[in-house]
């Protein structure tokens, strides 16, 4: 399966920072950076604060927009929650779903995960689904059975025609602000995994189109060998993604 069909995509989840101008000033200077960059799909995400007026500032490049979280629901009595119409709204393409800060401290579950990329799906809006293990999981040999049990949840009664609008995001959880990094052979063992998964729940033409990022400590040092690697499809980024050089840098060792 070549990734001749695949464009990888690299992803900044700011997490829990940037003010409004903090935002876009971050997006102004990341624009100059990449703009002209082909062959690569660039994704921000902003907290919510700070979507509107991000997706003002990158309207005219080519980066895109992502929200960090979405809730099931369209609308109604849900306090606090943000529905995937009102990220439609204010200019998102793409929304993270599942990441393990979510599952970690929110109470995030494969269910709701699965109801998150569903409600996504059905506005339009692409679900990147994060899948991943602690390091006790992977001390314990468990890696496979968790990966399974994350993919097979997170996508449970989609079409494969509904699957090529997500994108899996592989993020060993143990390798997430740790400085500590999958090694590349370890990261394409677990992308070759969940696409040999998506083979047999879906079809191999389905899967061969599937983009699969890596996350966990992405560094423009470590960028290049990352996305060398036949099944890794782009990249889930944190920290560096707060700084429009070292994203920049890791846009460009990409391509």
């Amino acid at each position: 399966m070549g990734r001749t069909m695949r464009t990888p995509i690299i992803a900044g989840n700011w997490k829990l920072n940037k003010t409004v101008s903090e935002a876009v000033a971050l997006t102004s200077e990341l624009k100059k950076l990449v703009v002209g960059t082909e062959g690569v799909e660039i994704v921000v995400a902003p907290p919510f604060t700070a979507l509107e007026a991000v997706s003002n500032s990158i309207n005219d490049s080519n980066i895109l927009l992502a929200a960090q979280d979405v809730y099931w629901e369209d609308s109604g009595a849900y306090t606090g929650e943000v529905s995937a119409p009102l990220l439609i709204d204010v200019g998102c393409d793409y929304v993270i779903i599942g990441h393990s800060e979510r599952r970690q401290y929110f109470g995030e579950t494969n269910d709701t995960v699965n109801q998150k990329v569903k409600s996504a799906l059905s506005h339009n809006l692409k679900p990147i689904i994060c899948v991943g293990e602690l390091l006790e999981e992977r001390e314990a040999g468990r890696t496979e059975n968790i990966i399974k049990d994350h993919v097979a949840g997170g996508t449970a009664g989609l079409t494969g025609e509904a699957l090529l609008s997500c994108v899996i995001a592989y993020e060993p959880v143990w390798a997430i602000g740790t400085g500590k990094t999958a090694t590349p052979e370890q990261a394409q063992e677990v992308h070759h995994f969940i696409r040999n998964l998506l083979s047999e729940s879906f079809s191999d033409g389905v899967a061969s189109q599937v983009r699969i990022q890596y996350g966990g400590s992405v560094k423009p040092e470590n960028a290049a060998e990352l996305m060398a690697q036949p099944d890794v499809d782009g990249a889930l980024v944190g920290g560096a993604s707060l700084q429009a050089e070292s994203f920049a840098q890791i846009v460009e060792n990409t391509v």
